[in-house]
């Protein structure tokens, strides 16, 4: 017996993200589908921007639509001139895949016109989101 599940698209309700003005996310598939794994499809609204966060788990991230960029700031094992962090933006758009570790800060800016659109996966349990 296989506990497959097929959930349809059209059932899928959006929501605003708190911390981000012109984000929202559906949940695809979450805790009560899965037991290890959650998907859910976020949307970047043109000129909207989330702020510097991080999480307590990783993120793997796959862009469906448009194109907006993805800031990362990982710990530096060798600070320059003061600075603690290693930061990098990527212009991201459909097709591409992008990691976030776990307990990395990171940030997004739509600067296009169209909306960005991406799913996210994160394995199920507690996270803690922390606004830099």
């Amino acid at each position: 017996m296989t506990d497959a599940r097929v959930v349809r698209g059209d059932g899928i309700e959006s929501e605003p993200v708190d911390a981000a003005d012109g984000m929202s996310k559906g949940v695809l598939l979450g805790p009560e589908t899965t037991p290890t794994l959650s998907l859910r499809r976020f949307e970047l609204d043109p000129g909207a921007t989330v702020p510097e966060h991080t999480n307590e788990i990783e993120h793997e991230q796959y862009v469906l639509s448009g194109e907006y960029v993805v800031g990362i700031s990982e710990p530096s094992e060798t600070p320059i001139d003061g600075d603690a962090a290693s930061e990098t933006e990527y212009t991201v758009s459909a097709g591409d895949s992008i990691h976030i570790p776990a307990g990395a800060v990171h940030w997004y800016r739509n600067e296009g016109d169209e909306p960005g659109t991406f799913i996210c996966a994160v394995p199920n349990g507690d996270d803690s989101i922390e606004l830099v």
